[in-house]
């Protein structure tokens, strides 16, 4: 039987054409919605509109209390008076810089500020992950709940009590002195040892926010797919090697990200908590930057310096969030965002 033929053309070519137009057919979306590309900003604004609204209030306290008071910031130029306000003040340049470089109580807060900086980095960051890693292999749902019952209460008391808490426990009256008196025994009063004032701050970081760091972790070990566990108990990998193959690389992402956030927020070493102690150890060892931007600033009324040393604050940050997110892409992570 002869073939039916398409004019101009041969079966073949017939052929042909019918499967180009079927593979067209065939890559279509099913549901015939255009993709995420093709959205114009309305459409964007009319699918999201309820999370734009329940973002509204945040995004509002936002530019509130962290935007529009840097505008403020131009005091660090100024030789500022609060009679005379921002546009009638006299204009000083870098003075204030010029002299908050030759201060040296500047230099010895900011080494103060590393110094605490760098010893909450290395004994606090790695407990929330600890602790995480700790829930996870707890099996009991009650104990478990009990854990993070007590370890997420500190969080919610304020800096006022935790340091009550901690004189009385380890202060020249506290418990464990006292114990040490009544065995004869020599004491020792933490709470105003100068020498030891890095580590007495971190350890109260550490009992307040330990346990309310570790969501983040456990929200990361709930996001490993378990079928890897499964797969490599049967292949004979044990808890220590499916910890270091499985977990450890599936919460790499989350901890480079935090390890990024909690660089750029360095500088920032707890302001209330060392206002509270400044009296006990002496500014020598209490004094970092946000502490002498409030002393020699604002209490000395002197609102342009102190405006000076917060702008070398929030640029340095700025540089070693900048420097850590660059560090994480280098290692292949997203850090805060994808490059």
């Amino acid at each position: 039987m002869a073939s039916t033929l398409a004019p101009g053309g041969s079966k073949g070519q017939q052929d042909d054409g019918t499967t180009e137009r079927r593979g067209r057919i065939g890559r279509r979306r099913p549901s015939g919605r255009p993709t995420d590309n093709r959205l114009t900003w309305r459409m964007r604004l009319r699918r999201d509109r309820t999370l734009i609204l329940m973002t509204l209030p945040a995004i509002a306290l936002l530019i509130a209390f962290n935007y529009l008071p840097m505008a403020g910031t131009i005091t660090a130029f100024q030789f500022y008076d609060p009679l005379d306000g921002v546009l009638h003040s006299e204009w000083g340049g870098f003075d204030n810089f010029r002299q908050l470089f030759g201060d040296h109580l500047f230099w010895q807060a900011l080494n103060n500020t590393l110094y605490i900086s760098a010893v909450q980095l290395v004994l606090f960051f790695p407990i929330p992950i600890l602790l995480a890693l700790l829930l996870n292999s707890v099996l009991s749902r009650r104990v478990r709940s009990a854990i993070q019952a007590i370890t997420f209460l500190p969080h919610f008391y304020s800096w006022v009590l935790v340091v009550t808490l901690f004189q009385q426990m380890i202060g020249g009256a506290g418990l464990v002195n006292q114990f040490l008196r009544q065995h004869q025994m020599g004491t020792w009063d933490v709470m105003t040892d100068p020498h030891a004032f890095a580590f007495l701050v971190t350890s109260q970081v550490v009992w307040k926010d330990a346990g309310w760091g570790i969501i983040v972790f456990l929200a990361a070990l709930a996001a490993i797919d378990q079928n890897l566990y499964e797969a490599a108990a049967a292949d004979g990998a044990g808890r220590w090697r499916r910890l270091w193959h499985i977990t450890l690389p599936g919460m790499r992402g989350i901890i480079v990200l935090m390890l990024v956030l909690r660089l750029g927020n360095a500088l920032t070493v707890g302001f209330e908590q060392l206002l509270i102690q400044r009296q006990a150890v002496g500014h020598d060892a209490a004094d970092v930057l946000d502490t002498f931007a409030f002393y020699y600033g604002i209490g000395t009324q002197d609102y342009g310096y102190g405006a000076a040393a917060g702008i070398f604050k929030s640029v340095i940050s700025l540089l070693l969030l900048w420097g850590a997110n660059t560090l994480a892409h280098r290692f292949g992570e997203d850090g805060l965002y994808r490059k």
